[in-house]
């Protein structure tokens, strides 16, 4: 079946698009990208969006007209990707982006908000539709988040070495994945904390908007982190929650991001400096939380999303877990710049299979949940026919 994956990250900043070939059933599911691209969004598009993830800015009317806007966007996108690779797809899996995920002071996951108009993406192409993933772990008691770790049992064990897959997009999330020939160990996933959010804040805030992040990590390469400001950020009480734990931008604001500049200059801190320290928090948040939450011993450590182009702070990582191997998705064969794209395209598959998503120990649902909703669209019932007709075949 060829599936459409759609990811729009807590960055902001693009759509990823793959177009994946994906067969099989679990556990020997097959997946592989045909082909990827991002398509980067408008300054008023991303404006847009930030508006909507801050209540004290954004109004019910915004946000309803962005979600059709940013769906209809989406639509379009996949339209004229298929049309330029000249290719068709059976499903589309959306992400959406989330502008809010709601997390109590007790770390419960109360709500949870991914925009991008499903019906618009499926009237466009004529592509059945899958999307709002998160809702349904979430009712069964999750906290809807990290999605990215199922996906990752799925395709990425070892057969002897126990695996972390680290994401850092705009958060920070992380899979620890026992071998395969380890069949008693559960799968953990949580969200670390920030990843580049509170970078590209800083970065936007210190230059006045003339940079939206820290390109090749130059910026924190000038600089020199401050140790003892360091620590004093490590003591936010997200770090020291255990899991099942996840977070976003409601909570690594660019509030947060302005509160820790005006400490960093209250210690004479120049740019330079301040995002030096900013990344070391990412880093320092990766480390500090294997060395405290996961309870076994990881031989290798894959980096994924934005912050795997970032060397300044790959480096520090590998300093960090030294001697433990820290690769990227590129050196397992795994597009780095399209994974995410890919994962909800295999969840995408999955829910029209009527299969589980999550696992219990993921998320801390009370149970495995089949999700998404569905959006038929032009080639609902011949895509109906024939699953059943593969289906009837396989039994």
């Amino acid at each position: 079946m060829k599936v459409v994956g759609l990811m729009s990250g807590t960055s902001g900043d693009g759509l990823d698009i793959a177009l994946c070939d994906i067969s099989g059933a679990p556990p020997k599911l097959e997946a592989k990208i045909i082909a990827g691209t991002t398509i980067p969004y408008s300054d008023a598009m991303q404006q847009r969006i930030f508006k909507a993830c801050h209540p004290q800015n954004s109004t019910v009317t915004h946000i309803s007209e962005l979600h059709t806007d940013f769906g209809k966007t989406m639509g379009e996108a996949v339209h004229a990707f298929l049309e330029q690779h000249n290719q068709t797809a059976d499903l589309i899996a959306s992400h959406g982006q989330t502008i809010w995920h709601n997390v109590d002071d007790r770390g419960v996951v109360t709500s949870t908000l991914q925009i991008g108009s499903a019906a618009h993406i499926a009237e466009i192409t004529g592509i059945t539709t899958i999307h709002d993933f998160r809702s349904r772990d979430v009712a069964a008691g999750g906290q809807g988040a990290p999605l990215t770790a199922y996906v990752d049992w799925l395709l990425l064990r070892h057969p002897i070495k126990t695996r972390a897959i680290q994401n850092i997009g705009g958060i920070g999330n992380v899979s620890v994945l026992p071998p395969l020939n380890n069949d008693t160990a559960p799968l953990l996933a949580f969200d670390t904390g920030a990843g580049n959010v509170l970078i590209d804040s800083a970065v936007t805030i210190l230059t006045d908007g003339a940079m939206t992040y820290d390109k090749d990590g130059m910026l924190a390469s000038r600089g020199t982190v401050n140790t003892d400001w360091l620590e004093d950020l490590m003591q936010h009480n997200y770090y020291h929650r255990p899991p099942p734990k996840t977070t976003g931008r409601e909570l690594f604001s660019p509030p947060l991001a302005q509160q820790y500049i005006d400490e960093g200059k209250a210690q004479k801190l120049d740019t330079p400096d301040i995002i030096a320290t900013f990344t070391a928090l990412t880093a320092y948040s990766i480390a500090h939380a294997y060395q405290v939450y996961v309870p076994t011993t990881i031989d290798e450590v894959i980096i994924g999303g934005g912050g795997a182009r970032n060397p300044t702070l790959m480096q520090m990582l590998r300093d960090l877990l030294a001697p433990i191997p820290v690769l990227n998705h590129d050196d397992i064969g795994l597009n780095s710049d399209y994974k995410e794209a890919l994962v909800f395209a295999v969840l995408g598959y999955e829910t029209w299979h009527h299969r589980v998503g999550t696992m219990p120990s993921q998320t801390g649902a009370h149970h495995a949940s089949v999700l998404g909703s569905i959006t038929p669209a032009k080639n609902y019932v011949s895509l109906l026919k024939s699953t059943l007709q593969d289906f009837s075949h396989a039994y």
